[in-house]
């Protein structure tokens, strides 16, 4: 099983990215989606949540509302360490299980899109990383359009991340979505075309 690491700043284009990549016959692990799962209700990151912030960030379903918890921990830095001390082990492990699997029922590709690929040192569980880069102006403009942030907010979530300048320098692959769709689904069919060959190859 050969695994992508696709990674790159907050609304850069990652999920574009992936979904491109589903098509092409890639398995996608999204690991934001690992991230919701770990702190729904019983489970031992939500308890530890609630205790740390309060039960004000929950909705009335019990649900933790992560609108209000994301507004809450952008806007103070040793909040957001607390919250990734809390949840990123944590996700960690629940990926390393989800590769274990995807390994042992003969998954060919596996893209893990994480926004924190780096952050979260999970570059150490993948084979290559493929960074998604978009300028600073594009991604607020669609984090303010997708999320309904304020240019203040969108500034704040970006700095909280690694600079997407670092983490081209640390990639295999650079895919530069700035363009239109269509420019970069060219990019990625390429790339693809290129692994393909290599796993090809190894057989």
């Amino acid at each position: 099983m050969y695994v992508i690491g696709l990674t790159g700043g907050i609304a850069s284009g990652k999920s574009l990215v992936s979904s491109i990549l589903a098509e092409l016959g890639a398995v996608v692990l999204d690991v934001d989606k690992v991230g919701h799962e770990i702190i729904k209700p019983n489970e031992p990151a939500y308890r530890e949540i609630v205790e740390y912030f309060g039960r004000d960030i929950l909705m009335d379903n019990g649900k933790i509302d992560r609108k209000k918890l994301g507004k809450m921990v952008f806007s103070d830095p040793k909040k957001l360490k607390v919250l990734n001390r809390i949840t990123h082990y944590r996700i960690r492990e629940r990926v390393r299980e989800i590769l274990e699997k995807y390994k042992n029922d003969g998954v060919t590709v596996v893209v893990v899109e994480a926004a924190l690929l780096f952050e979260m040192e999970m570059h150490e569980m993948v084979d290559e990383v493929w960074v998604v880069w978009a300028n600073k102006k594009q991604q607020i403009e669609r984090l303010i359009k997708r999320d309904g942030l304020t240019e203040e907010e969108a500034e704040k979530r970006i700095a909280a991340q690694l600079p997407p300048e670092q983490k081209v320098l640390r990639a295999d692959r650079v895919i530069y979505n700035s363009g239109d769709v269509e420019d970069t689904k060219r990019q990625v069919a390429a790339l693809w075309h290129e692994l393909s060959l290599k796993l090809l190859k190894k057989r």
